[in-house]
């Protein structure tokens, strides 16, 4: 095939094919705020020190919702995304347990959560705030725990 019959060729296959952009890049994916809060959400879990996530006020309608039949738990309790096209932002309430670092703790949380965020999602997370609503001392009355992915 000569060089202008190749390239007539390769003219025709764009027009049919729209433009010559490749197939996985037609059309646009958007990433709802309530799928970067869950991975936000168990990504902060995973961390030692963490012992649960949410405000008081949040964690007692969680555990109200949590004893109704059908009702799970929300793996994007004390998670709020703000998810743009290219960029998110996150604000994460955590509960910390008694004797750890809180500074430490905080930024285990931001490594992990902008590192899990960032590999699912390829937003770029642009800032992780992290709220500490309370301490879990040893002696308080246990609730139940949320569960710590590992």
């Amino acid at each position: 095939m000569t060089d202008s019959a190749q390239q007539a060729a390769t003219g025709a296959a764009r027009s049919r094919t729209g433009s010559g952009v490749a197939p996985g890049e037609r059309g646009r994916t958007t990433i709802a705020d309530g799928v970067v809060e869950k991975i936000a959400g168990l990504a902060a879990r995973e961390v030692v020190g963490v012992y649960a996530m949410g405000s008081g006020f949040a964690r007692t309608l969680g555990a109200v919702r949590d004893r109704v039949p059908g009702g799970a738990r929300s793996a994007a309790r004390g998670v709020k995304a703000e998810v743009g096209e290219v960029q998110t932002a996150l604000d994460l309430d955590i509960i910390v347990d008694y004797g750890v670092p809180i500074a430490d703790v905080a930024r285990a949380v931001r490594e992990n959560v902008i590192a899990a965020v960032e590999r699912m999602t390829g937003l770029e997370v642009v800032e992780v705030n992290v709220a500490v609503d309370d301490v879990k001392l040893p002696d308080e009355e246990e609730e139940e725990p949320e569960p710590r992915i590992q």
